[in-house]
């Protein structure tokens, strides 16, 4: 179904400055479709139209929730483990995630060791190198000793 929307100003202003002053139904369709006819419509819009402005409303608030969450991860994740950023290159990864889950603050990291590190990351990743692990687990272990916040031990 297709439907003319039309702006109210111009339709009032047509009004004010024409003799359209009896307010019948007929008469005030009349008018309006001789509005339209006059001069471009504002705005044609059908259903698909309207569904499509729809869901780019609703892709434009997913988006910003999803940039909501990714800062508060980053807020979070500084308070806890703030040199983890530098391990994976991409700290959204499904590895780098995983690791977090079952790693997530530098003393369980530091508890768990290298190796354990490094069979995680090959669990996590099996299509990767084991050296690949190695690397990584040797990177968490390091950034994991430089955290500023955690727990001296004794």
């Amino acid at each position: 179904m297709l439907y003319i929307l039309l702006n109210p100003i111009i339709s009032y202003q047509e009004k004010k400055t024409s003799l359209w002053k009896v307010k019948t139904n007929a008469i005030a369709t009349y008018q309006l479709c001789v509005l339209y006819y006059k001069g471009e419509p504002h705005k044609i819009r059908g259903i698909q139209l309207l569904d499509l402005r729809n869901l780019s409303t609703q892709q434009e608030i997913v988006t910003n929730m999803y940039v909501e969450a990714k800062l508060q991860f980053h807020t979070i994740l500084d308070q806890v483990f703030p040199e983890y950023r530098k391990v994976f290159g991409d700290l959204y990864s499904k590895v780098s995630l995983l690791m977090l889950k079952e790693h997530p603050t530098s003393e369980a990291v530091l508890t768990a060791g290298e190796s354990r590190l490094a069979e995680s990351v090959i669990e996590f990743c099996s299509s990767r190198l084991s050296e690949w692990a190695w690397e990584k687990s040797k990177k968490m272990m390091d950034s994991a000793s430089r955290n500023p916040f955690q727990k001296k031990r004794v």
